[in-house]
């Protein structure tokens, strides 16, 4: 698999559409609260800085054994942008695992904007082969826990970097 093969993921509500470097300054605004990083760390990117961050994950991996797939997620009604999900693949064949992560911009947390975009990434990538569904969630940011269970990943006993690890066991899709 490779980053060309992401395409566009529509839920009820939302598009995921591709990361484009276009949607720095907008997502800028989403992301600008410092608040929202509370859990994810470090501090809002200017749009500037933005900017170029998409412009390295548009790239794509240097890693060749590596992809990153990155959306921001559109709320179709509003045309408004409210997030990203992202993946990051390795491994191939049956042994296909996606590392998955999320983040809806504080004013549209509480809607189920979050958990409809991961269910909708996870069902996709399910139906591109992977297997397997990773994603890491704080122990005590019990909204994004509740996001990865609806999205139907389990905790597990692994922890990384105080994270806990949640995991869609391989099986078919």
């Amino acid at each position: 698999m490779d980053a060309s093969t992401i395409e566009v993921v529509e839920t009820g509500r939302l598009s995921l559409v591709p990361l484009a470097v276009e949607h720095a300054r907008e997502m800028a605004e989403v992301l600008g609260d410092p608040a929202l990083h509370h859990f994810t760390g470090g501090a809002p990117y200017s749009a500037h800085d933005l900017r170029a961050r998409y412009e390295r994950l548009v790239a794509g991996s240097p890693d060749p054994s590596v992809t990153w797939w990155n959306w921001v997620v559109l709320l179709r009604e509003e045309g408004r942008l409210a997030g990203t999900v992202q993946a990051t693949l390795t491994g191939s064949g049956p042994g296909l695992t996606a590392e998955i992560a999320w983040v809806i911009g504080t004013p549209w947390q509480g809607r189920g904007i979050a958990t409809e975009a991961a269910r909708g990434l996870v069902a996709w990538l399910r139906g591109r082969g992977v297997r397997t569904v990773v994603a890491h969630v704080r122990p005590d940011h019990h909204a994004s826990a509740a996001v990865a269970a609806s999205a139907g990943l389990a905790p597990t006993d692994a922890l990384h970097d105080g994270e806990t690890r949640w995991e869609l066991a391989a099986g078919p899709a």
